[in-house]
């Protein structure tokens, strides 16, 4: 048994003073505020539960600082994604992934859903090891000390009724049955969850999504929604129906699915995911990074549709700086404030984001759940003489604050440092590998 002393600590009741967590087999075995510490492991600050990252694609950080050129479009971006996606091999993305990872525990993330689509090699050649991509993006999230769910990504055409283009071939299976075999020879773990996608309405006909939806029906499901207008528009004309409305019919949209963005929707689309309690995974820097615009994420909240965040392209991984931006972007929309309290957002990214992700036992601490705990400084320049208070984590704290992080009882990050990980060096060397 392992015990943590936390100068003050967010409960479930609101944030306790003086909190000594006891922690057996990974979880907390007692939480005792108004405790002495004894010989307890001493975290300062303000102690959160760990973060669920949703949505990411830990390729994409190699994109940071690159995809700006003179001015920067989406095309740039997209030009740019796919020469990484393809310099990817097994051994280098183990490498890039290990140290993404590695910058997620130290800003507090303690668990993620990567959505998975670079699947076969060059050319769509299959790897000894059908699943050996994802594989390695098992062994990075194990060496970094982060839980992951595994989201299997089906990816099947170029865009409604368009082929797949060079790249791509790397992410396709040719059709959903065949995804589904593939994906039925990962097998997950305590800390490590298989789910599964579609990449999009997009990237999954019509007539396959059915399947995808249907090949694991206890996993989480997790989809690309509406995103773009553009996206809308082919779909209309293609299905004469909205993406949400497709998902609907296709049997996708549920109580285990994650619609990612969910950005351009009708008033009829919010209902579609508010009636069947569907998530909505908002990634607000990145939805700006790619002027995707702004989600109605009160709308959605509204309807019943659970909010969760990602960081998805890793323009920034800041889970603080995502919680903020649903009420900062609401306020630039409505040109009104109070739209989320910092209790609502923070519940999104721990223990709404946790249960999205396949870890209902995560993101709160009481006993029972997984021992995660992250400190937060209270004397940095964003957060002195604010309080310890869960305002504090979510409107002033960034990832900069994040002295300690404990992920399922064992201590990952100390004093600002990962225990194991020189997560600069390898961001910088994994990168250069992949970008030339």
């Amino acid at each position: 048994m392992t015990s943590y002393w936390c100068s003050s600590a967010l409960l479930p009741t609101g944030v306790a003073e003086r909190v000594l967590v006891t922690i057996a087999d990974g979880r907390f075995a007692a939480v005792e505020p108004d405790a002495d510490p004894g010989d307890a492991i001493r975290l300062p600050g303000l102690v959160v539960p760990g973060l669920a990252n949703c949505h990411s694609h830990a390729f994409h950080r190699a994109l940071r600082g690159r995809t700006q050129t003179e001015r920067g479009t989406f095309w740039t971006w997209r030009e740019q994604m796919y020469a990484v996606a393809s310099a990817l091999t097994p051994e280098s993305y183990y490498q890039l992934a290990r140290a993404v990872y590695g910058e997620m525990v130290l800003t507090g993330i303690t668990a993620v859903g990567e959505f998975h689509y670079v699947h076969h090699a060059p050319g769509g050649r299959r790897y000894d090891d059908p699943n050996a991509m994802g594989a390695a993006l098992i062994a990075a999230a194990r060496d970094a000390g982060i839980r992951i769910t595994l989201l299997d990504t089906c990816y099947l055409a170029g865009g409604i009724d368009q082929p797949l283009n060079s790249v791509q071939e790397r992410f396709s299976d040719g059709d959903a049955a065949s995804w589904a075999t593939r994906v039925a020879g990962l097998t997950g773990s305590d800390d490590v969850v298989i789910g599964a996608a579609a990449h999009s309405v997009r990237g999954v006909p019509q007539d396959q999504l059915g399947a995808v939806a249907s090949a694991f029906p206890d996993a989480p499901l997790h989809i690309h929604l509406s995103e773009q207008v553009g996206e809308n528009a082919a779909c209309l004309d293609a299905y004469g129906r909205t993406p949400a409305q497709v998902l609907d019919e296709t049997g996708f949209l549920g109580g285990r699915t994650s619609a990612v963005h969910a950005t351009h929707l009708t008033d009829v689309d919010v209902g579609l995911l508010g009636s069947s309690a569907t998530y909505s995974c908002f990634c607000p820097t990145t939805e700006r990074d790619l002027a995707d615009g702004i989600g109605p994420s009160v709308a959605l909240r509204d309807a019943g549709s659970p909010l969760t965040l990602g960081s998805d392209s890793h323009a920034v991984i800041d889970l603080f700086e995502e919680m903020r931006a649903l009420e900062l972007n609401e306020r630039l929309a409505s040109q009104e404030r109070g739209h989320w309290s910092a209790a609502e957002l923070h519940k999104a990214a721990t223990a709404d984001g946790h249960r999205s992700i396949g870890y209902a036992d995560a993101g709160v601490i009481e006993v029972g759940a997984r021992a995660d705990l992250v400190a937060l400084r209270l004397d940095s320049v964003r957060t002195a003489g604010t309080g310890a208070t869960v305002e504090t984590a979510v409107f002033a704290a960034s990832a900069a604050d994040v002295i300690d992080v404990v992920v399922g009882g064992r201590q990952v990050v100390a004093d600002g440092n990962h225990v194991k990980l020189d997560v600069a060096a390898e961001l910088a060397a994994s990168i250069a590998a992949v970008t030339g």
